[in-house]
């Protein structure tokens, strides 16, 4: 229904004229006679009371006119839209949660496809580990140098071998080897069955000259062709064999058993607030960018080799001067100026000193020392403003301020505390002795 607006205005006057009229008549009748008024005064009170029935016309014109604009369809642009009967879908989507900075350890090594886990391989593994007919003179075993009891290394700077000859690289630890992505110091070999048979074929090790003489020992020792038929399917031995047994049972030697274990886990109270603050800094001042992952033995992507290896020292400073840390040169090509090393495991760290490829740093505050300047290229100093640089620009006259990372011995206590949560609980009492 549409209202003709010619006919609202005629409406409107005639109701305008019919009040005016009406006041006339109630104030000439009623009103003026009541109160005793005459003349102009009467006049003045038909005035003001028209103009109020003018306004109230004023009004209702409005309104309609209002109602009206709704109405129309030329004015359906000015009217507020009409609510859909059609409801828009919503998507809830979690945002992705960032991985986690601290990872515990599993309490599993996953296995390659073509050398799985099972019991009676590594019965045979740990028979090898131990066997000392592996070497040459019948004298070394893998376990000489990774010794289970001391945290699965030999606790000296270089590992003695056959016949007194000195190795030239400290023993690593054989405990959690099976989440390393690169093997030996300098990362040569990418799996356990690949570094496992290379210090008994190192001829400063356990020396012994070939795959053949491996595999005639073995066989020469009746219980073996028992128990490589019980881990293999059948008895034949062979030097891939021997690497598979002893990688399945390297791949059992877990320690996913450290106070740092519990409290990623979840148990807030396994750190105590020395260890804390520790754990903090070792965040703060980027240890844990090659540090990292369950092992803290991750790659960082500045180093030399994403996949483990790592430039060493990368910074020139006075900690590196009473040490020959440069001397061997790792994985670096021939003749290069800078060194390159697999990154090593921090698991059980407290136990496995001496410290660096050639086990001359003895204690574990002195290597926290040489990480930190050498690699973070923080500043050691007893006032943390010894780092804070001020540079008066007089072009533009203003202060510019630089700060570089400062550890105080205090800060160096704490990052120990830290390293020496990550120690295994069964490790610690197997150390402790009786």
């Amino acid at each position: 229904m549409e209202f003709d607006l010619g006919l609202l205005l005629t409406v409107v006057g005639l109701s305008i004229l019919g009040g005016f009229t009406f006041l006339f008549v109630l104030v000439g009748r009623d009103l003026a006679p009541a109160v005793s008024l005459a003349g102009p005064r009467r006049w003045l009170i038909v005035v003001g009371l028209g103009f109020g029935v003018i306004a109230l016309s004023i009004k209702v014109v409005a309104i309609m006119l209002l109602s009206r604009m709704s109405l129309h369809p030329e004015m359906a642009s000015l009217a507020p839209p009409e609510e859909t009967a059609e409801i828009l879908p919503v998507r809830f989507e979690a945002l992705p949660r960032p991985a986690p900075l601290w990872k515990a350890l599993p309490e599993l090594a996953p296995a390659p496809a073509d050398n799985p886990t099972t019991p009676a391989k590594v019965a045979l593994g740990r028979a090898l580990f131990f066997e000392t007919a592996l070497s040459l003179d019948g004298t070394m075993s893998c376990a000489s140098c990774h010794d289970l009891a001391r945290g699965g290394a030999d606790a000296k700077p270089l590992s003695p071998g056959v016949g007194g000859s000195i190795g030239a690289r400290n023993a690593p630890s054989v405990y959690n080897a099976a989440f390393q992505k690169r093997l030996f110091w300098d990362g040569r070999a990418r799996s356990l069955e690949e570094q496992a048979t290379g210090p008994i074929l190192n001829p400063v090790e356990m020396a012994m000259p070939d795959a053949k003489s491996v595999e005639g020992r073995l066989r020469d020792i009746p219980a073996y062709a028992e128990r490589f038929a019980l881990a293999f399917g059948e008895g034949t031995i062979s030097i891939e064999r021997v690497a598979e047994a002893i990688a399945a049972f390297e791949r059992t030697l877990i320690t996913p058993d450290s106070a740092y274990d519990r409290f990623v886990r979840g148990d807030m109270n396994a750190l105590n607030s020395r260890q804390l603050r520790g754990m903090t800094l070792f965040q703060e001042i980027g240890c844990i960018q090659c540090h990292s992952g369950p092992n803290l033995s991750g790659a960082s992507l500045f180093a030399a080799d994403e996949n483990g290896l790592r430039i060493f020292p990368a910074v020139e400073n006075d900690t590196l001067s009473h040490y020959p840390l440069r001397e061997d040169k790792g994985a670096a090509a021939a003749g290069s100026e800078r060194a390159i090393w697999r990154i090593p495991s921090l698991r059980n760290v407290a136990l496995t000193g001496p410290y660096f490829h050639n086990g001359s740093v003895a204690t574990l505050r002195e290597a926290v020392r040489i990480m930190a300047a050498s690699q973070r290229n923080v500043l050691l100093a007893e006032d943390h403003l010894a780092g804070r640089t001020i540079v008066w620009q007089p072009d533009d006259a203003r202060l510019s301020v630089t700060d570089r990372a400062v550890l105080t011995e205090n800060d160096i206590a704490d990052i120990i505390a830290f390293l020496e949560s990550l120690t295994s609980d069964s490790l610690k009492r197997a150390t402790a002795g009786p």
